[in-house]
């Protein structure tokens, strides 16, 4: 069943004609923790500014999100707000919306056509070469500091292969892993589980059950750390033991940190991407130009200032 959720801001019927856009929004899917933040944000964000906001859930299909944004071009919207499903399928959503000249903006989720995209589209999001960089590199220190610089085996934990960030942030570990400082860590195995915290409880389980000695969890999201942590206190693992570390630094990720089972995280503002993708959908809508890359900083969250990000929850 197609979900949609509908909001018009009752702020609205004050509102100059120059703010009464119509948004259409299309989410990869509604059921994740993360994108529901970002949804959240934009949502916040539309009703303070009297803007009419569609947001739709492409449940994961690539297709169904490409019907979407024909939809919403084909119903009138002054902009588009597309969060992908397939970071590699976007130039069809691109060629789209420019053939009917409505403004589109990418938000969290890098398109393949960045580089080439036209005018009036755009891409808000975070540079994710900061987000695994900075994951791996406090877990290489975190390795050190235990003692390990003589030989350190690690997991990792992938999200989607079709999403751009999966594949950075994996490449992120890849690099960091290579320089001197680091070189000592050596991957046992690497996986997919799909951002899926089920599917890394499962994946990790299945390696636990092979015996093979190793010091730490290297997860591309929250959710899959969440899911490793969880299979390792099942079987009995301290989690003193292990270093794990995540990216998102999502409300149950702080948790997990400040309960000493998550070592490392990092905060992706999803709240505030959300924001800025409706801000540049407007600007572009009303004829301004925009930069067609607008990053949102990651910042690294350690048990040393995780009450920092919980208090922003």
């Amino acid at each position: 069943m197609k979900k949609t959720l509908i909001v018009a801001g009752v702020a609205s019927l004050l509102a100059t004609t120059a703010m009464a856009q119509n948004i259409g929004v299309t989410m990869a899917l509604f059921d994740d923790n993360f994108l529901t933040v970002l949804r959240n944000g934009m949502v916040a964000q539309a009703e303070s500014r009297g803007i009419n906001l569609q947001v739709e859930d492409a449940q994961n299909d690539v297709a169904k999100q490409l019907a979407q944004i024909n939809n919403f071009i084909a119903s009138g919207v002054d902009a588009i707000i597309v969060n992908p499903v397939d970071t590699s399928a976007t130039q069809a959503m691109t060629d789209a919306a420019a053939a009917a000249g409505v403004p589109l903006v990418y938000v969290n989720r890098q398109p393949i056509n960045l580089d080439t995209l036209p005018d009036n589209q755009a891409f808000v999001g975070s540079n994710e070469i900061e987000s695994g960089t900075l994951a791996a590199f406090e877990g290489c220190k975190l390795l050190r500091a235990a003692g390990k610089s003589n030989g350190a085996g690690i997991y990792i934990l992938m999200g989607e292969l079709s999403n751009q960030a999966a594949v950075q942030r994996t490449k992120d570990f890849d690099d960091i892993i290579g320089i001197d400082m680091c070189n000592f860590i050596s991957v046992i195995d690497r996986q997919t589980a799909n951002w899926s915290r089920d599917q890394a409880q499962n994946l990790m389980t299945n390696w636990l059950s092979s015996g093979a000695e190793f010091d730490a969890v290297f997860a591309n999201n929250d959710e899959m750390a969440i899911g490793a942590i969880q299979a390792m206190k099942a079987a009995g693992i301290s989690m003193e033991d292990v270093v794990v570390t995540g990216v998102d630094a999502t409300q149950d990720a702080l948790v997990a940190m400040q309960a000493g089972d998550l070592d490392v995280t990092v905060f992706q503002d999803a709240a505030g991407q959300g924001s800025g993708a409706l801000d540049a959908a407007v600007r572009l809508a009303a004829g301004e130009s925009v930069q067609t890359t607008i990053y949102i900083p990651f910042q690294l969250v350690t048990p040393a200032n995780v009450a920092d990000f919980l208090a922003r929850n």
